[in-house]
C-alpha cells in the first residue's frame, strides 16, 4: 500500500460515486492502498488542498508499481501547474539506516537532560530537516537505533571528524561547563559517538546506540523496535509534507510509504487533522496485485532498487519475499471502515485492469482518478518532432498554414525511413527479451522492464508486436511530413490539437515586426511568456496549450501502441515538458530546433530518453550522446 497527501486549488464540490470497474469481482487478497487529501468544499478561503496516497507492498507487488504510480500521477499534476512533490518514506528510513546511529531521535525530551538542535538534510527536499530555509529544533534525551544494510555498518570505519558537530544549546544542562560545544561553535569536530563518550559511564551505557539489521526481518510487525523507527520515520516524513502544503506554498503533496494496516491509516488522519484541521481532505489510494506473473515481475524489478542493488539477486528476491510476507501478518485493505466513516479511497487492481473509487471530492482527486483510469505499463516508445521546414520558416514568420520547403520534403523522406527502420530494430529486441523470460524466473533470467498485465498469453513466446500510429496537427507543414508513411502499416490521424499555438492577430507577423508595431505587446510577452495570451481571435497562450494537450496526454497514457507526434515548437516543448517532468519555468524557451527526434520510452523507474539530429548529407538520423534539453538561446524562440 503506499500513502501520498496532495494539496492544491479545489472548487470541486464532494460527490459520491458508485465503484467504476473495468472488471467485476475483486477478492482482497493483494493490496496496496494511497490517499489523498483536500479542503472541505464550503472552506474557500483556503488557497491550497491536501491529498494523502498510501502504498503498501504487501500482497502487492510492493514497490515497483508504487513508484511507478507516484511518479506518474507527480508528473502529470506538475504539468497541469499545480505544484507536487513525492514524501517517500523508504527514502529517509535509507538515510537513517546510513547513519541513525550517529543522530538522536527527534522524541521530546520529559526530564530536563538535555537539548539538541537536530540539523539533519531532508532526504525528501535535500533541506534542513526537510523545511526549505529553515531550522527546527529537535528536543532529544535518546540515541535511534543504529541500522545495518546487508549485515553491516554502513558507517563503520568512517572516520570521526568527517561528521557533521552536532549543534548542541547548552541551556540548563547537566554537563560540565565548556561541554557541549555552542551551536556557534562550527569549528568543534565532536561527533554523537564522541558525545556518548564524554557522559558518565551509567548514561553512556543507556544511550549506546543498538544496531537492528535491515534484513526481511526489519519489517516483522512484532520487531517493536523496528516498529517505532519505522513509524517516527513516517511520522517526520509526513510533518514535512504537511510543512510543503501549510507553509511552503505546495499545491500537492503525495506520501509515499508503507501503510499496510488500518491503524497507520488512522494514525495518519489524525496527525493531518492535528495540524491542518477538517479543512485537508484525504484521499487513499491502494494497489492491489492478483496476476501472479505481473507481481513475480514487480518483485524482480525491485531488486534494481536501492534496497537491494548490487545483491546476489536469489538471496536478494527470497529475503523481499520474507519482507512481503512480514508485512501480510497485519494487512488490512482499503474499503469498510473507509466506507463506513464516508473517507474517499481508490482502488487500482493490477496497475489498471480494474479501478474502483468513492467519495471522490475536489477537482484534483477527479483528476487523479481519471489519470489512472487510463493507465497501463505496456512497452512501447513515444517519439516527438517537429514538422519539416515549411517556407514560413524560411521567413521568419510565426504561426500559418504554408507548405514544405525542399528540405522539409527530404526531412519527411528520411523521417519515415528512419522510423520504419526503429520498428524492426525494437521488435527483434522485444522477442530476445521475450525468450530470455521465464515464469516462474530463473536465476540468471532477465526480468521485463515494463511487466504487463494486458500482454500476458498472447503469442506463443510472450510477445505481440505493437501498433504504431501517427499523428499530425491539422496544419500543412505537419501533414506533409508525414505523406511518405504507408497507411496500411501506421495508423494516421491528424487532431486539432496538435496545432502550434495561435498568435491571434499577429500571426504571419515575424517577432521583428511584433517588436517595432506592438511593442507594449512584445515586452509583455518577454515577462511571462508561459502565462501570455496573443490577442485577437484564436489567440492562445502555453497555458491554453497545456489545457488542449491534456486529452493528447492521457490518451498517450491509455494506448499500449507505439506513436510519433509531429507537431510544433510549443506542442513539442508541451510534451516534452510532461514526460521529462520539467519546470514551469522552462517550458516556454525550451529549445526544440528543426531537424531534432526525440525518443521516450516509459519504464518503472522513470521514462528512457534519447534525441536524434537529422544529418543531411547522410539523409539519416544521428544518436546525440547524452544528449540535455536545455534552453532556447533567443528570447524570440
Amino acid at each position: 500500500m503506499s500513502n501520498y497527501t496532495v494539496a492544491a486549488p479545489e472548487d470541486g464540490r464532494a460527490s459520491e460515486h458508485a465503484p467504476s470497474t473495468k472488471e467485476n469481482s475483486m477478492p482482497h487478497s493483494r493490496g496496496s492502498s494511497a490517499s489523498l487529501a483536500a479542503p472541505h468544499p464550503s472552506l474557500k478561503y483556503r488557497s491550497s488542498i491536501g491529498t494523502a496516497l498510501t502504498d503498501t507492498p504487501v500482497t502487492t507487488a510492493p514497490n515497483s508499481p508504487r513508484i511507478y504510480i507516484t511518479k506518474k500521477i507527480s508528473r502529470y499534476l506538475n504539468w497541469l501547474q499545480h505544484d507536487t512533490r513525492i514524501f517517500n518514506v523508504g527514502e529517509r528510513r535509507r538515510v537513517a539506516a546510513r547513519g541513525s546511529s550517529r543522530q538522536p531521535t527527534p522524541a521530546k525530551a520529559t526530564n530536563g537532560f538535555h537539548r539538541e538542535l537536530d540539523f539533519r538534510p531532508s532526504s525528501i527536499t535535500g533541506s534542513l530537516n526537510g523545511i526549505l530555509n529553515q531550522k527546527s529544533l529537535v528536543v532529544s534525551p535518546t540515541l535511534a537505533p543504529g541500522i545495518l544494510i546487508n549485515g553491516r555498518d554502513v558507517d563503520q570505519g568512517r572516520n570521526d571528524e568527517l561528521l557533521p558537530p552536532p549543534a548542541i544549546d547548552t541551556g540548563e544542562s547537566a554537563f560540565h561547563e565548556g561541554w557541549p560545544p555552542r551551536p556557534h561553535d562550527t569549528d568543534s569536530p565532536l561527533s554523537v559517538r564522541r558525545l556518548v563518550e564524554a557522559l558518565p559511564v551509567d548514561t553512556k551505557d543507556s544511550l549506546e546506540p543498538e544496531v537492528l539489521e535491515q534484513t526481511a526481518d526489519f519489517f516483522d510487525p512484532e520487531n517493536t523496535k523496528a516498529a517505532q523507527i519505522r513509524e517516527q520515520v513516517a511520522q517526520e516524513t509526513l510533518d514535512e509534507l504537511l510543512d510543503y502544503i501549510l507553509e511552503q506554498g505546495g499545491s500537492v503533496g503525495i506520501f509515499d510509504a508503507t501503510n499496510s494496516t488500518l491503524n497507520r491509516r488512522q494514525r495518519i488522519l489524525k496527525q493531518i487533522r492535528e495540524r491542518a484541521g477538517p479543512e485537508l481532505g484525504v484521499l487513499f489510494l491502494e494497489s492491489i496485485c492478483f496476476d501472479e506473473q505481473l507481481l513475480e515481475s514487480n518483485m524482480r524489478l525491485k531488486l534494481s532498487g536501492p534496497d537491494y542493488k548490487d545483491q546476489d539477486p536469489v538471496t536478494a528476491l527470497a529475503d523481499f519475499k520474507k519482507r512481503r510476507a512480514m508485512y501480510q501478518k497485519s494487512y488490512v485493505p482499503v474499503g469498510e471502515y473507509e466506507e463506513r466513516n464516508n473517507q474517499p479511497y481508490v482502488q487500482m487492481i493490477d496497475v489498471g485492469r480494474k479501478i474502483v473509487s468513492h467519495r471522490i471530492q475536489g477537482f484534483l482527486s477527479a483528476q487523479t482518478v481519471y489519470y489512472l483510469l487510463n493507465f497501463n505499463l505496456s512497452p512501447r516508445q513515444i517519439w516527438i518532432t517537429r514538422h519539416g521546414e515549411s517556407v514560413d520558416n524560411l521567413s521568419g514568420k510565426i504561426g500559418g498554414d504554408s507548405d514544405l520547403s525542399a528540405k522539409g520534403e527530404a526531412y519527411a523522406k528520411a523521417l519515415t525511413t528512419f522510423m520504419q527502420h526503429e520498428r524492426q530494430v525494437w521488435d527483434v529486441r522485444q522477442e530476445d527479451k521475450a525468450r530470455l523470460t521465464h515464469f516462474p524466473p530463473i536465476p540468471g533470467d532477465v526480468t521485463p522492464p515494463n511487466p504487463d498485465y494486458s500482454r500476458h498469453g498472447e503469442g506463443s513466446d510472450g510477445h505481440t508486436h505493437s501498433s504504431f500510429c501517427v499523428w499530425t496537427s491539422m496544419l500543412k507543414r505537419s501533414i506533409q511530413t508525414t505523406q511518405y508513411f504507408d497507411e496500411e502499416e501506421f495508423e494516421i490521424k491528424q487532431m486539432r490539437m496538435l496545432d502550434e499555438l495561435n498568435a491571434g492577430a499577429m500571426e504571419g507577423m515575424t517577432y521583428e515586426e511584433i517588436k517595432m508595431k506592438h511593442r507594449h505587446e512584445y515586452e509583455q510577452r518577454k515577462k511571462n511568456k508561459i502565462a501570455y495570451r496573443y490577442p485577437g481571435a484564436g489567440g492562445e497562450s502555453y497555458l491554453d496549450i497545456i489545457n488542449r494537450l491534456r486529452a493528447v496526454i492521457v490518451e498517450i497514457e491509455r494506448m499500449t501502441d507505439h506513436v510519433l507526434l509531429v507537431g510544433h515548437r510549443s506542442v513539442a516543448r508541451v510534451l516534452l515538458a510532461y514526460f521529462k517532468g520539467l519546470k514551469q519555468e522552462d517550458i516556454a524557451d525550451l529549445d526544440v530546433p528543426l531537424g531534432m527526434l526525440y525518443m521516450l520510452e516509459p519504464k518503472p523507474y522513470g521514462v528512457d530518453f534519447k534525441a536524434y539530429r537529422y544529418n543531411p548529407e547522410t539523409d539519416w538520423f544521428d544518436l546525440v550522446p547524452d544528449y540535455e534539453l536545455r534552453r532556447a538561446a533567443s528570447q524570440h524562440d
